[in-house]
């Protein structure tokens, strides 16, 4: 069985995954740690790329036959961590909160195997992504020709999740995660004496309204059956209780899991807006940033993860609804088939969470399921146990 291979590295894995996790970097700062990555590949006879800075591919080809892509991302999180643990954060402000050095750990462990055993025909490309927190690192990899570099019929990526039993697999074809873009908003209007408002046109009014106004986005424009959520995260004007301001700002978060329903909110977001605002006798600027798009998984590489675990006798779990994160992952399946799923880490602490820390008792589970894929997609006539 290749877990229990595995397990002969899980002391090495945990001491290398806790090593990122004493030690985390922000996006596109993540030097360390792709130094890391990079040396322990090319000493395990992969061709090593460097793409988008701190971004790492290494590529092994074994005869000739389809080519898969394996893909973690590397960095870490701007919070302050609380869980006392030992191998905590050694630089205040920043913590690995979401899993990112456990995932890396997991590839790393996968891609050493892949180089030891070589039990596959083709080509495996294992991508450690820098910047996957709100900056999209995956696109600046796949714009530096990631794909056309590095060609894959394939490409896969995991993410722990805690709240799901440990060891349990979960996928879902279509979209399972949201898109995820952002809306500055400013409203102009004229400032005036807060005894005096006929004189004034408000835009704190007029702002209000409009906040009110967005939540109909959902409500009255988009499918019932088709998630979307509107988030007004920032409202602010004036300085004095007494005073009407000439400008209101807001910054509002837009999820959806469709292009269709992407593609109608951003619409209808503009219309109404300056439509709310021009019944206040205001204007409105708005700059509208689509940052990540929904990650929509393709059916038969979701199909092929699902078979995967069932033929290992692995828990699987199928979602039935699309998680309304947003996870960069999605611009690789818009260029390059794939699936993006999740490996269960238990009860703890969710992700983001400053007391949140990786369960080491999954790492060989990550490994050995990454290995399981690339050995079943690259041999599928004889996939071993």
């Amino acid at each position: 069985m290749i877990q229990n291979e595995l397990k002969a590295w899980e002391g090495e894995l945990i001491r290398l995954r806790r090593d990122f996790h004493v030690h985390p970097e922000l996006a596109f700062e993540e030097h360390r740690t792709s130094a890391i990555v990079a040396e322990k590949l090319k000493s395990w006879g992969y061709a090593v790329t460097i793409l988008a800075g701190t971004g790492v591919v290494g590529s092994l080809t074994r005869g000739q036959g389809k080519r898969i892509g394996l893909r973690a991302d590397m960095d870490a999180l701007p919070i302050h961590e609380t869980t006392g643990a030992a191998h905590a954060s050694a630089t205040p402000g920043k913590m690995h909160a979401c899993g990112h050095d456990g995932h890396t750990a997991m590839l790393l462990g996968a891609a050493r195997y892949m180089a030891e055993t070589s039990q596959f025909n083709g080509t495996l490309n294992v991508i450690f992504q820098p910047a996957e927190e709100n900056i999209g690192g995956a696109k600046v990899m796949i714009e530096q020709g990631l794909f056309e570099k590095f060609p894959c019929d394939a490409v896969f990526a995991l993410h722990n999740l805690p709240g799901l039993a440990a060891g349990h697999i979960a996928v879902k074809p279509g979209s399972v995660m949201a898109a995820c873009d952002v809306g500055s908003v400013t409203i102009r209007g004229r400032g005036g004496h807060g005894a005096a408002p006929q004189f004034t046109n408000d835009c704190v009014v007029a702002a209000a309204s409009i906040v009110q106004s967005l939540q109909t986005l959902v409500s009255r424009n988009v499918s019932p059956v088709d998630p979307a959520v509107v988030t007004v995260g920032s409202f602010h004007a004036g300085t004095a209780a007494t005073i009407i301001p000439d400008t209101a700002q807001l910054e509002v978060g837009i999820r959806t899991c469709s292009r269709e329903a992407r593609d109608l909110m951003d619409k209808r977001f503009h219309e109404l807006i300056h439509a709310q605002a021009a019944s206040f006798n205001c204007t409105a600027e708005i700059f509208y940033d689509k940052s990540y798009p929904a990650t929509i998984n393709a059916r038969a590489e979701t199909q092929f993860v699902a078979d995967t675990a069932r033929a290992l006798n692995w828990p699987l779990v199928e979602f039935d609804a699309p998680l309304m994160f947003s996870e960069d992952f999605a611009f690789m399946l818009e260029a390059v088939p794939g699936s993006y799923f999740f490996l269960g880490m238990g009860d703890g602490p969710f992700l983001h969470d400053p007391a949140y820390d990786f369960n080491d008792t999954q790492l060989t589970a990550g490994s050995s399921f990454f290995v399981h894929l690339a050995e079943r997609y690259l041999n599928p006539a004889s996939p071993r146990q």
